[in-house]
């Protein structure tokens, strides 16, 4: 049985004309414009009136997108109260990195002239300004008459020449509880040999404090030894013309960078530093910059900018120089005097001062980092000066000029966060846009599946009716034979 279908059972079925869509659509406006019952003037301002709201509503809608791609980002910055908080590490240095007394002849014949106390020839430089005291010894020292130089290694100068903790530490107190020389790990930097204490290392966790206040933190008494230091008559990186400590408060994650991020103590004084602990958590691209992805280094298994800046610095003088200083890590041969001033010093400068492409560290998106208020008192008082110079066997003179006090506490059991957030999102995005199309034109996403839809049938219709005219003009009066297609097409006019 053939299946006829004709032109007039298509057309039946077409779709309602567009008057009747836009009485029926929710579409604000379209029906006063779609409508022969209102004159052409009346037709024409609504729309001219409903032109100028759909352009209204592309403006705003495109500056909500502009907006949007901008990625903004708020800051919350919030306070934590908390029981129990983790003790950061603490780091200090000596400025001096060299005890006088512990250099020996076989030092001075390799590093005398990187220490400005030798010339080129192994002489004494400017005689003229050495004390009596220093020249005596030195000249002994300088004496390499016969002398058969043995080898040198600038690790081994550095870790034996440098200060003592059991020399330097007078007193030592954490949360109330004495702290001996064995609570420091002995840490390289570029100052030489330095000590951390809750370096939190071998599996050990970090010291808990479980009260704010002073005296509830680390509380140290330091003698610098400035009898020690090293005479200056020539200016080096490796010569200090300071006398006192250099300090670093940082987290146990990241190492040291105290030549960089540390702050100054001074003998005669007792410094009080009040901390308080910042967790600074940052977006990743592209609403911030700060890097997500892991630390790519050799040295270090977590991610800071001190971790990177120590690796770039140490690759770059591996490059430049064929060797590294005695505070960067890796398995590199460590620079010799020579190189340390003719390649290491000069490079390190170089790169720290003025290269500012080479070594560039990202922000990491999750850091921990220590604000400090600090706050000075004289010491000794006349009181306890000839009372603290019996107890120490020094001279009066001697305590004024060495000793110091450094005091290190939180203000209270709380962390501050600060925090950034996406200031614009989808939803922002979405809910604007939306809200726009309600106040211009009267729509919303279900109006626009109802203008879809309509040109849907439109289209729909326009097809079936090219396909009826096709087999018409086939029709050989015996019925035409539809294909699938034109059966679905006459089933869907049908319904």
């Amino acid at each position: 049985m053939d299946l006829k279908v004709e032109p007039e059972d298509v057309d039946a079925s077409r779709p309602p004309p567009l008057e009747v869509f836009a009485h029926t659509s929710s579409l604000h406006g379209i029906a006063h414009i779609f409508t022969y019952e209102r004159g052409c003037i009346k037709r024409c301002l609504w729309l001219l009136v409903f032109l100028g709201s759909l352009a209204f509503l592309f403006f705003v809608c495109v500056d909500r997108i502009q907006f949007y791609l901008e990625y903004p980002h708020v800051t919350k910055v919030d306070e934590v109260a908390t029981p129990v908080m983790a003790f950061p590490a603490v780091t200090f240095c000596n400025l001096n990195a060299f005890r006088f007394s512990r250099v020996t002849r076989n030092d001075l014949y390799h590093a005398g002239e990187l220490l400005a106390l030798l010339n080129q020839r192994y002489e004494i430089r400017d005689i003229h300004l050495v004390e009596e005291s220093v020249l005596e010894s030195l000249k002994v020292k300088a004496d390499f008459h016969n002398f058969k130089p043995r080898p040198f290694n600038m690790r081994e100068f550095y870790d034996r020449t440098g200060h003592d903790i059991k020399d330097m530490l007078l007193s030592c107190h954490f949360h109330g509880t004495e702290c001996r020389a064995e609570d420091f790990k002995v840490v390289f930097t570029r100052y030489g040999k330095c000590y951390t204490f809750n370096a939190a290392e071998d599996g050990r966790p970090p010291l808990n404090y479980t009260k704010g206040g002073m005296g509830n933190g680390l509380e140290l008494m330091l003698d610098i030894q400035q009898d020690e230091y090293l005479p200056i008559w020539g200016e080096t990186d490796e010569t200090s013309f300071e006398a006192g400590i250099k300090v670093q408060i940082h987290s146990q994650e990241e190492p040291s960078f105290i030549d960089q991020l540390g702050f100054g103590v001074a003998p005669g004084f007792q410094t009080f530093v009040s901390c308080q602990e910042q967790r600074l958590i940052y977006l990743p691209p592209p609403w911030g910059d700060c890097k997500v992805t892991a630390m790519d280094s050799d040295f270090f298994d977590s991610y800071s900018i001190t971790a990177c800046r120590i690796d770039c610095e140490t690759r770059y003088l591996v490059d430049n120089c064929n060797c590294r200083m005695v505070h960067m890590p890796g398995d590199a041969p460590y620079c010799t005097p020579e190189l340390y001033k003719e390649c290491a010093d000069p490079a390190l400068d170089f790169l720290v001062e003025k290269d500012n492409d080479y070594c560039v560290c990202e922000t990491p998106c999750n850091m921990t980092r220590y604000s400090k208020e600090l706050s000075f008192v004289k010491i000794p008082s006349k009181a306890s000066a000839k009372y603290l110079a019996k107890k120490y066997n020094k001279s009066e003179q001697y305590i004024k000029d060495n000793i110091l006090v450094l005091d290190i506490f939180f203000e209270a059991l709380n962390y501050e966060t600060i925090e950034q957030k996406k200031a614009y999102e989808v939803a922002g995005l979405l809910g604007d846009i939306g809200g726009h199309m309600g106040l211009f034109i009267g729509a919303s996403i279900l109006t626009i599946l109802e203008l879809f839809d309509y040109l849907y049938e439109v289209i729909k219709h326009k097809l079936c009716r090219c396909s009826s005219r096709k087999h018409q003009h086939g029709n050989n009066n015996q019925g035409t034979v539809l294909s699938l297609d034109d059966v679905k097409c006459h089933v869907s006019n049908f319904h």
